[in-house]
């Protein structure tokens, strides 16, 4: 088996493969371009797209070269897979301001010292803004049946959900099997690497390839990632993890993963750190802790740096004393208005991700401190006064969340 693709599996970022014989023959023989496409709906990518960017990055290592899509085109169509609803419609500024901020992201992940390996960038909408509507019909729209466009999950499940599907959606899949076609003819491209709910959409530009050039190119997909709670990577009842330090502390990325799910462990390990399949196995029967705690480490370190990822750690180890003042921790901004109201309003606020029945039952087992003080009474209005001396208060909720609070 080709190296790549072996690590590829045991990494466990294998799902389907349009012809893998030919596949690893053409990764064997050559060096090849392969790309995946990342649509700029938001000014940072976050955590469930990280996976796709780890495949990036293990091409480089294999010594392949990555291609980066950033959909300015696509980003004003919208894609259908996985949505209950027809994407909000950014303006242009908004579309070029996102994309310069997602490569940012890029050129922390993946090498940019060697000049085979170094990433390509495109950006969709250089070809996409000047086609031909009656010629793009003409010479692509003809390798495209309704019949089997209406077979793809994208489309069928919105429609058996009677929910509206537009026909500027619609033309998505089409679009994207041309920038395939436009990268195999432009940049040499080989493979389109996505997720699974893209496999469609790939078989098509493999296809539109074939027919218009004759020429062989793969599609690969990697599974939907989903954390062992059932809920969906990268987002959480408080917002999404984002790759961006502007959106997201270093502190507050480091605990995301060091608060994952003791069954995800070791399967986060092999998909989101470099850390070498012998290194984990070697490691897999520490402490869960411990492992949880090298797993927020090494995830770190790959985004922000050694140096922020070291702190997150010695910051949460002094949080977590039982009288740690807090001062250390990232603040958080609650004005006066919120504060005048009771404790479980308070909590509520700061970690929407707890249900205010949930707050009451942790108040009622002594599990909400301030200032390491415990709050015993729901109705509980934190005085003003606390915030004098330090000019903020320090406020736990259970072992895990710890806020320093400002006013």
């Amino acid at each position: 088996m080709n190296n790549f693709l072996k690590e590829f599996k045991d990494r466990g970022y294998f799902y389907q493969c349009t012809n893998e014989l030919e596949l690893t023959a053409s990764l064997n023989k050559e060096s090849i371009n392969a790309y995946i496409g990342f649509d700029s709906t938001a000014p940072s990518l976050h955590v469930g797209s990280l996976l796709q960017i780890m495949c990036l990055r293990l091409l480089q290592k294999h010594g392949h070269r990555p291609i980066v899509l950033l959909g300015g085109g696509t980003t004003r169509i919208g894609d259908p897979s996985g949505k209950e609803e027809t994407r909000k419609i950014l303006s242009d500024k908004q579309i070029e301001n996102n994309i310069n901020n997602i490569k940012k992201i890029f050129k922390i992940f993946l090498k940019t010292n060697n000049e085979k390996l170094k990433p390509i960038f495109v950006n969709n909408y250089k070809w996409l803004s000047k086609l031909n509507y009656i010629n793009f019909l003409r010479d692509i729209g003809k390798h495209f049946t309704i019949n089997k466009m209406l077979t793809f999950d994208s489309v069928k499940l919105r429609l058996e959900r009677e929910q509206s599907l537009s026909y500027m959606e619609f033309n998505y899949m089409i679009l994207q099997a041309y920038d395939f076609y436009e990268l195999n003819k432009s940049n040499k491209c080989k493979l389109q690497i996505g997720g699974s709910d893209q496999w469609g959409n790939i078989v098509n530009g493999v296809e539109l390839i074939k027919r218009e050039t004759g020429n062989h190119v793969f599609g690969l997909t990697t599974p939907l990632i989903t954390l062992a709670s059932g809920a969906k990577m990268g987002k959480t009842e408080k917002g999404a993890i984002w790759l961006n330090k502007d959106l997201l502390s270093p502190y507050d990325y480091w605990q995301f993963w060091r608060n994952t799910d003791d069954r995800d462990v070791l399967k986060f390990l092999k998909m989101f750190t470099d850390l070498s399949l012998e290194e984990i196995n070697h490691e897999k029967d520490k402490n869960i802790n411990e492992l949880k705690i090298l797993l927020a480490n090494k995830t770190t370190e790959m985004l922000h740096g050694k140096k922020e990822a070291d702190k997150s750690d010695i910051l949460a180890k002094n949080i977590f004393k039982e009288n740690s003042s807090g001062e250390s921790l990232p603040g958080i901004k609650v004005n006066k208005n919120i504060l005048s109201k009771n404790i479980v309003e308070v909590i509520s606020y700061v970690s929407k991700d707890i249900s205010k029945s949930e707050i009451r039952r942790l108040i009622k087992s002594n599990a909400v401190k301030i200032d390491n003080q415990s709050i015993t009474d729901e109705k509980y209005i934190i005085n003003q006064s606390l915030f004098l001396e330090k000019g903020f208060i320090k406020l736990s909720i259970g072992k895990k969340k710890h806020f320093k609070i400002t006013n």
